[in-house]
C-alpha cells in the first residue's frame, strides 16, 4: 500500500508539472503574438509594408503631380527599390528608378495579381496612397515573401482547440508512462527505507541490504549499523534486566534472613526463664543484623546518589601513602581478618584532593573482596606508587566473561560465596572514584589473581 502511494505521489507530480508547462508555452506563444512590443515588431518595422506606408513623407506636390524628395530616393537606393506613381485611372504619371519595360497602366485587376502573386520577374510589390494618387512600390530582389490565407475564425479556433487539447493529452500520457518508469525506480529504495524503519519500530533488528539501492545506499548501510547498535543495546537492556531481578531476588533474600533472625531472637527475649546472659546474647544477634539491614539500605542511597550526580564531596588535600596504611590496619585489626597476609608497599606516594570518608568506603570495598571471595591462604598486596594505588592479590581471579560487568548495579560474580552484601560495593567504587577525577582498571585471570589500579588527579 506505501508503495503505491509513493509511486501516485510521484506520478501526480510529474503529470502536474506537464500541465503546468504546456499552459505556460500555450500563454507564453498567445503573449508573443498579441504585444505589440515584442520582437516580431522590430522585424515588422523594417518590412516593406512600414517602408510603404512611411514613404509618403517623402513625397509632395509640384503643379499637381507627386514628387519624391532627395531623402526618399536615397531611401530607395538603399533599398533596392522603385516607385511608380498612378493616377486614378491606372494611367503611370511618374515614377523613379523604375526598370523597363514594365507597363504604362494597370487596371485594378493587375494590381491585386502584382500585390498577391508578384509580376513576371518575380519583383514584390507594395501599394500606398498619397493624394489622389496611388504609388506602386517594387523591390526586385526582395528578401521577404507575400503569403496569403483564406481563414475561418470559428474553424481556425476550433483547429486551436482540438490541437491543444491533443498535445495535453498526449505529453500528459508521454509524461505518466515516463512518470511510471521512474517512480518504480525512485520509490522502491524510498519503500524499502521506510519499511527498514518500520522494521526497527517494531524492534525487527535484522540487517538485510537490497541488492539495488543506489544512491540510497549509504543510508541502507547506516540504517543497518543502527540496527545492530540496537541490537546490541536491546541484548544489554535484557542482560541488565535479567541481572536487576536476580539481584532483587537476592537483596530481597537477604533482608528477609535478618529480618527473620531479628523477629524470632526478639521473640526469645520475651521469655521470662531466659537468664542475662542469654539475653545479651540474643540482643547482640538482633544488633548485628540491624546493622547488616542498615548497610544494605545505606548502598541503595548511595548507589542512587551517584547515580543521578546528587553526591557533594568534602575534598582535603590527603597524601596517599598514610591514608591507605590506615586502611590496611584497620582491615588487619579486624577479627576476620587478623590471621590474613596483607603486604604494603608505597613509592614517593603523591598528596590528591580526596574526600576520605567516601574514598575509605571505597578501597576498603576493593580490599574486602580481595579477601572475602579468596581463600583464607590468599596473599594481597597495596602498593602506592605516585598517584597510583594497586590493590592485587593471587586469589582465584576473575573469567573473563565476567569482567565486562563486574563494575556494574546488581552484578555479583559466579565466585561470589559470601551471599551477604547488595551487589553494589564494586559499581559504588567506582563511582566515588571517577567522581574525584580517578580512573579504576581491573587485570585478572582465572588462577592468576586479580589486580585493580586506581589512578587519581593530583
Amino acid at each position: 500500500m506505501m508503495k503505491w502511494k509513493l509511486t501516485g505521489r510521484y506520478l501526480l507530480s510529474i503529470l502536474l508539472i506537464v500541465a503546468l508547462v504546456v499552459f505556460l508555452n500555450i500563454t507564453i506563444l498567445f503573449g508573443l503574438l498579441v504585444n505589440d512590443r515584442t520582437g516580431l515588431d522590430d522585424v515588422e518595422s523594417n518590412s516593406g509594408e512600414t517602408f510603404t506606408r512611411n514613404f509618403s513623407t517623402y513625397l509632395s506636390l509640384e503643379d499637381g503631380e507627386p514628387v519624391v524628395s532627395e531623402a526618399g530616393r536615397e531611401a530607395l537606393r538603399q533599398s533596392g527599390a522603385f516607385v511608380r506613381f498612378l493616377d486614378e485611372t491606372g494611367r503611370v504619371v511618374s515614377e523613379v528608378d523604375a526598370p523597363s519595360g514594365l507597363p504604362d497602366a494597370y487596371s485594378p485587376i493587375e494590381l491585386i495579381q502584382i500585390y498577391k502573386y508578384m509580376d513576371d520577374d518575380l519583383r514584390l510589390y507594395f501599394i500606398g496612397e498619397y493624394e489622389s494618387y496611388s504609388y506602386l512600390i517594387g523591390v526586385p530582389e526582395a528578401s521577404e515573401r507575400r503569403i496569403l490565407f483564406m481563414l475561418d475564425e470559428q474553424a481556425v479556433l476550433s483547429y486551436i482547440t482540438k490541437a491543444f487539447l491533443w498535445i495535453l493529452v498526449v505529453d500528459l500520457l508521454v509524461a505518466a508512462l515516463i512518470g511510471v518508469l521512474f517512480s518504480s525506480r525512485l520509490t522502491r529504495p524510498v519503500y524499502r527505507l521506510t519499511e527498514r524503519i518500520q522494521q526497527l519500530k517494531q524492534r525487527d533488528f535484522s540487517t538485510a541490504e537490497p541488492k539495488q539501492s543506489g544512491i540510497y545506499r549509504p543510508v541502507f548501510h547506516d540504517l543497518n549499523a543502527v540496527s545492530q547498535t540496537l541490537k546490541t543495546y536491546e541484548r544489554q537492556r535484557a542482560e541488565l534486566d535479567d541481572r536487576r531481578k536476580e539481584w532483587m531476588s537476592n537483596v530481597s533474600h537477604d533482608l528477609k534472613t535478618p529480618l527473620a533472625s531479628i523477629q524470632g531472637y526478639a521473640e526469645l527475649l520475651d521469655d521470662d526463664s531466659l537468664d542475662d546472659t542469654e539475653r545479651r546474647q540474643y540482643v547482640h544477634v538482633i544488633e548485628r543484623q540491624a546493622k547488616y539491614m542498615k548497610e544494605l539500605l545505606d548502598d541503595f542511597n548511595l548507589t542512587m546518589r551517584l547515580q543521578h550526580d546528587d553526591f557533594p564531596l568534602t575534598l582535603e588535600e590527603t597524601n596517599l601513602e598514610p591514608f591507605v596504611r590506615e586502611l590496611v590496619i584497620d582491615v588487619l585489626n579486624d577479627s576476620r581478618f587478623g590471621e590474613r597476609h596483607i603486604e604494603f608497599e608505597a613509592t614517593q606516594a603523591a598528596t590528591v584532593s580526596l574526600d576520605r570518608h567516601f574514598m575509605k568506603r571505597a578501597l576498603l570495598n576493593f580490599l574486602y573482596n580481595a579477601l572475602l571471595h579468596n581463600d583464607e591462604s590468599v596473599q594481597v598486596t597495596v602498593h602506592i606508587e605516585g598517584d597510583i594505588v594497586t590493590i592485587g592479590d593471587d586469589g582465584h581471579g576473575i573469567a573473563e566473561s565476567e569482567l565486562p560487568y563486574i563494575f556494574e548495579r546488581y552484578y555479583r560474580g559466579t565466585n561470589t560465596d559470601d551471599a551477604r552484601g547488595s551487589g553494589l560495593g564494586m559499581a559504588i567504587s567506582r563511582d566515588i572514584i571517577e567522581a574525584h577525577g580517578g580512573k579504576v582498571e581491573v587485570d585478572s585471570a582465572p588462577g592468576h589473581g586479580t589486580s585493580i589500579r586506581i589512578t587519581f588527579m593530583p
